[in-house]
């Protein structure tokens, strides 16, 4: 079932805000993690690392479920499919481990740094916070880049369309 021509534009519009709001806001939380979180910056951490914590919660979480959803609509109500060229069959699955990764891994590792910025405070000797701040870095410049890949993907639309399976003509019709 194809989406009528009106449809298309809105849910492409909708798709780029969430598209926009997710890589926004995880850039500015990575700027804010490498400038302001460090386990040496001699400020509040409770604060700064609470504001990352909402900021992932009330914007990045939902803007990456906005760009699952209306994903999901376009591989299915319009010609593209979801494993019909390999440019959207990479795109389902980056945008997966993107999704996966920030729940299971960068979620908690926030968590914990807030926890330990509450009781601590300020203590530049505090190795369980910098153990965690540096996974969050790393994982945090991997995702960014992921984030910034999906997007040139999106507009050069590379490596064409897959060549059909038998088993995969039959999902796809």
């Amino acid at each position: 079932m194809e989406l009528k021509i009106k449809i298309k534009p809105w849910l492409k519009g909708l798709h780029i805000v969430f598209a926009c709001a997710w890589i926004g806001t995880v850039l500015s939380v990575g700027l804010i993690h490498l400038i302001m979180a460090r386990p040496d910056a001699e400020i509040n951490l409770y604060s700064v690392t609470t504001t990352m914590e909402l900021i992932d919660y009330y914007i990045i979480a939902p803007s990456a479920i906005g760009c699952l959803l209306t994903g999901l609509a376009f591989s299915a109500f319009t010609s593209w499919g979801f494993i019909k060229f390999y440019w959207v069959l990479l795109k389902w699955i980056t945008t997966i481990i993107q999704i996966l990764v920030g729940t299971f891994y960068m979620t908690p590792w926030l968590k914990t740094m807030v926890s330990l910025s509450k009781v601590k405070g300020f203590d530049p000797l505090n190795s369980q916070y910098r153990q965690v701040y540096n996974l969050n870095t790393y994982v945090g410049i991997g995702q960014i880049l992921l984030l910034i890949a999906i997007v040139f993907i999106s507009v050069l639309k590379p490596w064409g369309r897959r060549k059909p399976k038998r088993i995969l003509k039959i999902i796809n019709t």
